[in-house]
């Protein structure tokens, strides 16, 4: 008698193999026979004409603060996620010293556009160092498995205080400090440590994050605090400017440890060429002996722009500013008032740097996200806002406007910003099938006023593998290899990411034929009523964590599996399904 048995399905396993119609059966949380089950199982799934998958295994997320609160860990749940990585970036909430609890938050909310008041309110800090961080996490039910890593940012303002904050040079005793951390938090369990060496991540005062200017001597003392405990991936974001010098100490780290490290990797809107370089350093670090990965993005960094949105087209409008305090609901009121649309639209924008110059003005790259039912994130040049004006004669800002009144004011513009320079897919495609690169970049959990990627692995198979009409699809097995084993490979999860005997028993049931990701919506549903944007799915028949059923058809079943992983995973010995 098996705990579980899903009958029928097409099993894609996660290696790349071809899909093939297999029972698998689950015992203890564990797989214990794929193929042709002959026994009887305590609940059986028929998963006749459904496609049967591991978990996926999100491994660039922001849920540090979430994960205290929110057993769900939305929205990564409602898209067949079954583990996730935090940590990411050099942002997170350990070590914290009692009096920088505020300072963290304001950091984190800098960054990851996460609400400060719903981080204050739904923080209990029971930890000061890192490990007592992991033990904080590992009292708590939830539905899928959680793995942090050690951020660069909080351990600096540990050590080195104000000096720390303000990006001042470590001294020998500081890097020693920080190394000290880093080992421990790797022994407790963290499975890296992350760091941020771009100027796009600003504190909420507007100042670089710690760590950013971080000289060599500092990233290879801490990144030997690594090798020394035996594990860990050294993971950021980072400008990759000059790239040589960035590739130097990388390659240098890797080699001396052993261990993988993992940079952020997008088209530049500035340099739509550069990625190509980036991956040919890569290449040329993984011939010199180095373990050097590239985290890329299946869609553009993409910002979803409405009334409710941190920003949209005319948050730079004085005319706006005049009605921007009043409640939403009043805002509405006066936006839907003809006269109020005519000053808004006929306003010119305040200066609102690089950026903001592309926020308010930037109207050939901007498009409706939301078309007859169906979401488009690979839009046509010639579907631009700029492109619509010039063929109707129309203000571009006036069509801006009324997209944002559809749906009662609910309307959203779709502006991606990173990864789409040349309005296509195509680089992406040649991004994703490349050996040195890792699908990632989902950035869960954070952005939560404008961008809403936790979707990226459901759009894997709708957009890749079943939709894409402007280029080359992906094969569903290849599709379901990146976003399950790869992922978990490169953060040492060898228990996970591969549906056999003796592995870990997190899947998916998945209608392909239905699945699709629901248009973007604003909830107020975080502590302090704070906001996020989210997007639900359709089309999970099932997704099992640790051989648990936790979600039938999108909603939850009110288990509670998930697991805090403590450091690299190996893969479960053979278990024989008991008599």
């Amino acid at each position: 008698m098996h705990d579980l048995i899903i009958r029928g399905g097409t099993l894609v396993d996660g290696t790349g193999a071809p899909a093939r119609v297999a029972d698998v059966a689950i015992d203890n949380g564990i797989v214990t026979e794929v193929g042709t089950v002959t026994g009887t199982a305590k609940r059986e799934i028929d998963a006749t004409g459904l496609v049967v998958t591991p978990g996926w295994v999100d491994i660039h997320t922001h849920y540090d603060g979430q994960v205290t609160w929110d057993p769900l860990i939305s929205p990564s749940c409602w898209h067949g996620v079954t583990t996730v990585v935090m940590g990411n970036c050099g942002v997170g909430f350990a070590p914290a010293r009692p009096d920088k609890h505020d300072w963290l938050i304001s950091l984190m909310e800098g960054v990851e556009d996460i609400p400060g008041a719903a981080l204050a309110e739904g923080i209990e800090w029971n930890w000061e160092t890192f490990p007592e961080y992991m033990d904080s996490l590992d009292r708590q039910k939830r539905v899928l498995d959680v793995a942090t890593q050690v951020p660069h940012g909080s351990v600096r303002a540990y050590v080195m205080g104000e000096r720390g904050a303000r990006n001042e040079a470590a001294t020998d005793e500081d890097i020693a400090a920080m190394a000290k951390i880093v080992e421990e938090g790797i022994a407790a369990g963290a499975l890296g440590f992350s760091t941020s060496r771009t100027m796009l991540h600003l504190s909420k005062d507007g100042e670089p994050v710690p760590g950013t200017f971080a000289n060599k001597a500092e990233l290879m003392g801490i990144g030997r605090a690594l090798g020394k405990a035996g594990h860990g991936v050294f993971e950021m974001a980072s400008d990759m400017t000059p790239a040589e010098e960035e590739f130097n100490w990388m390659k240098e780290l890797s080699a001396e440890t052993g261990l993988p490290v993992t940079y952020a990797l997008l088209q530049s809107p500035v340099e739509p060429e550069k990625w190509r370089d980036m991956l040919r350093l890569t290449d040329e670090a993984r011939k010199q002996g180095a373990n050097v990965t590239a985290q890329i993005a299946c869609r553009p960094t993409g910002m979803v722009l409405g009334w409710q949105s941190t920003v949209h087209p005319f948050i730079a409008h004085p005319a706006y500013h005049e009605i921007a305090a009043l409640p939403f609901a009043q805002r509405l009121e006066k936006l839907k008032d003809p006269e109020v649309r005519a000053r808004i639209v006929a306003d010119k924008p305040r200066e609102f740097g690089p950026l903001g110059s592309i926020l308010t003005k930037g109207f050939d790259r901007m498009f409706r996200l939301e078309n007859a039912g169906s979401l488009e994130y690979e839009p046509r040049a010639e579907d631009s806002v700029a492109a619509l004006a010039e063929r109707t004669g129309a203000n571009p800002a006036g069509i801006v406007y009324d997209m944002l009144m559809e749906k009662d004011g609910r309307g959203y513009v779709y502006l991606p910003l990173l990864n789409y320079s040349l309005f296509n897919f195509d680089h992406i495609r040649d991004m994703m099938r490349h050996p040195a690169t890792v699908l990632s970049l989902s950035d869960g959990g954070a952005h939560c006023g404008v961008i809403c990627d936790a979707s990226f692995p459901t759009y894997m198979l709708t957009h890749w593998v079943r939709d894409r009409s402007r280029g080359e699809r992906l094969p569903l097995e290849e599709v379901v290899r990146m976003q399950t084993h790869d992922t978990a490979r490169l953060y040492g999860l060898n228990d996970r990411g591969v549906v056999a005997p003796g592995m870990k028993a997190d899947l998916n049931v998945i209608d392909l034929d239905k699945l699709r990701i629901l248009a973007p919506e604003m909830v107020f549903d975080l502590p302090a009523e704070g906001r996020r944007m989210i997007q639900r799915a359709e089309g999970y028949r099932a997704t099992i964590v640790n051989g648990a059923v936790t979600f039938e058809n999108g909603e939850a079943t009110g288990e509670m599996p998930g697991r805090l992983i403590r450091g690299p995973q190996r893969q479960a010995p053979s278990v024989q399904a008991a008599d």
